[in-house]
């Protein structure tokens, strides 16, 4: 069996975790595989420094024949992974060492303790969909990565003063958002930037996006949900010549002259649970449903 493992930031306080994960591994002839500068921020401890392991740093080294990436962090980490995932198929183990964890599920004793289910696949593949952009304006493929698990969002740039967003629905006119910016959300996406925008929450079997704008100068824009079958067409306004452009954890700047179009992407990521139903469970832990707040 072959695995990656990725990461953005590692606590020294996470280093018994992964020598009892690594020393598994090792034990069950399991090849681990680790992003390059993952190692190189595990190298750093004295504890780690002489981990040696193979590297890859490119989602064309990660093969069919992988069956698990661990991601060690939280939520941005696995957004980040799946810049590297793409359309493999690989599932994702988010072990979670950050704050919140709507996807990484996994925290580090239970991650420990359920190590010989996960390895023998006796958990939950749980399937998530993807917003997929493409422009009027094409970029080289190699140097923009077209889609994004959370959300893609549209904002001004260099300037205070509102941009338009003219949206349409099939080539159907929507309106016209008069905004800081737009959000256009897969389910799994609801519970990030569109909820803190006033966005439902919308559970991840549904076949939905959500299009929530940030800050409409028109009180009666609401968000508004759709099916994911639809396809967002958006063409830009603002009195400077460019808007910010991201997805998910990526950043980028676009010319206005360039129109969007955003639409289901043709994959799905697939991450690893420790129950089937376990999306309700989350949202009471992480949002702090049914606590009273006052003791």
């Amino acid at each position: 069996m072959k695995i990656a493992l990725y990461g953005q930031k590692f606590g020294k306080k996470n280093i018994p975790y992964l020598n009892q994960f690594i020393g598994y591994a090792f034990n069950h002839s399991i090849d681990i595989y680790i992003e390059k500068s993952f190692l190189d921020i595990l190298n750093s401890f004295e504890e780690l420094k002489n981990l040696n392991f193979p590297v890859f740093s490119h989602y064309k080294e990660l093969t069919k024949d992988f069956s698990l990436m661990f991601t060690f962090g939280g939520d941005g980490t696995i957004l980040s992974a799946i810049t590297l995932i793409r359309d493999s198929g690989i599932p994702i183990v988010g072990v979670n060492t950050g704050n919140l964890g709507f996807l990484a599920t996994f925290n580090k004793d239970v991650f420990i303790k359920k190590i010989d289910q996960i390895f023998n696949k006796k958990l939950h593949l749980m399937k998530r969909s993807l917003l997929w952009l493409e422009t009027s304006r094409i970029k080289k493929k190699e140097d923009f990565f077209n889609f994004a698990l959370n959300e893609i969002v549209i904002l001004r740039k260099e300037t205070v003063s509102m941009i338009t967003i003219d949206a349409y629905i099939d080539n159907e006119f929507l309106t016209s958002y008069w905004a800081d910016g737009l959000i256009v959300s897969t389910p799994t996406g609801s519970t990030g930037y569109s909820l803190s925008c006033g966005g439902p929450i919308i559970s991840p079997d549904n076949k939905n996006f959500v299009l929530t704008p940030i800050s409409p100068h028109n009180l009666f824009s609401r968000p508004l949900i759709i099916s994911d079958q639809k396809i967002v067409h958006l063409k830009i306004h603002s009195r400077v010549k460019y808007y910010s452009l991201s997805m998910d954890t990526r950043l980028t700047c676009m010319n206005q002259d360039n129109e969007l179009f955003i639409r289901k992407a043709p994959f799905y990521i697939y991450l690893l649970q420790e129950e089937r139903n376990i999306y309700y469970k989350t949202l009471r832990e992480k949002l702090l449903w049914g606590m009273d707040q006052r003791n």
